[in-house]
């Protein structure tokens, strides 16, 4: 298969174009800053058509993964160009797909798991979940994230492409041991003594596993889904039990709690928000499941000690 990358120089791009390739099919990465890989790496500016649009044409996936990072603070120039970065690389490549004589057969759009609400309660699969935006008493900057989430689906759904089958893959945080990751952030913290419950610890964390999340993409792949799928564990748990598990995995028996205040310190001096930890976020993967994809890693107790084998 040709299958290209739009926005695929990250961790998320790099897991699946390694994977692709040792699979032998062929890869196009299209980037702002090409750089030498395994794969074809091509430039582009993400909002404006040019000669890479011919790697679309004739191609079998494309699966878009461009946007500029969350990771930092949310003020007006981050917030426009997280917002436009996502909306002119997801027109553009509808573009390119509309013009292709030979278009992809599937064009796997990325999305996230945070477009879901704030809860604690009940769970949210794709069928009965909540989107968020309406939550009460919670930042304006999650309201934020959300907008991004909503309209960056939008700008995919009207696109025009009958012959080509979309899918909005809504993310959890991918687990991979990776320099910067998110993984291995947490475990630098763990190691350090950090491990503690963050805020009250009761807010969920959806997660999956790198393995299961390359699985889950290749799933879709050769399976008729369409529109959102989260792909995310089936089994999201508190915050509390969630670093109680990872300091269990790395062998640390205490770990120094973050109060909510501590945590706003911390993001401020880091240049982020605080809604990466502190939104409870309870998300499940009812299509993946109710179409039969199985989990290896279905439970984060196991995943995390299978992680820290692989961290450094």
């Amino acid at each position: 298969m040709k299958i290209v990358i739009p926005g695929g120089s990250g961790l998320i791009g790099t897991l699946l174009a390694d994977s692709f390739c040792e699979s032998g099919d062929d890869v196009v990465v299209l980037s702002r800053c090409p750089q030498m890989g395994n794969w074809k790496s091509v430039k582009w500016d993400g909002k404006s058509l040019g000669n890479w649009q011919h790697e679309i044409d004739g191609a079998d996936i494309v699966i878009n993964l461009a946007g500029s990072s969350v990771n930092c603070r949310y003020n007006k120039r981050n917030r426009d160009e997280i917002m436009n970065s996502r909306i002119d690389s997801t027109r553009v490549i509808g573009e390119a797909i509309q013009q292709a004589q030979n278009p992809p057969k599937i064009w796997l759009q990325s999305s996230t798991a945070t477009i879901y609400s704030h809860r604690y309660d009940d769970a949210n699969d794709e069928a009965t979940g909540i989107l968020g935006g309406e939550e009460v008493n919670v930042p304006e900057t999650w309201r934020f994230s959300i907008d991004v989430a909503k309209k960056w689906e939008q700008a995919a759904k009207e696109v025009e492409v009958p012959g080509t089958r979309k899918v909005f893959m809504r993310t959890a945080v991918v687990m991979h041991p990776e320099a910067n990751s998110a993984f291995n952030i947490l475990y630098v913290m763990v190691r350090r003594g950090l491990g503690g419950k963050n805020g009250d610890g009761r807010q969920y964390v959806s997660w999956i596993h790198g393995h299961d999340f390359l699985q889950a993409v290749r799933f879709l792949i050769d399976h008729p889904l369409e529109g959102p799928i989260n792909i995310a564990a089936p089994n999201p748990l508190p915050n509390r039990e969630f670093m109680q598990h990872f300091r269990e995995a790395v062998g640390v028996k205490l770990g120094l709690p973050a109060t909510n205040r501590m945590l706003e310190l911390a993001a401020i001096l880091l240049r982020t928000e605080t809604e990466l930890i502190l939104k409870s976020r309870r998300v499940v993967p009812g299509k993946l499941q109710n179409a039969g994809f199985e989990f290896q890693y279905p439970e984060w107790k196991s995943a995390v000690r299978d992680l820290v084998q692989f961290a450094g």
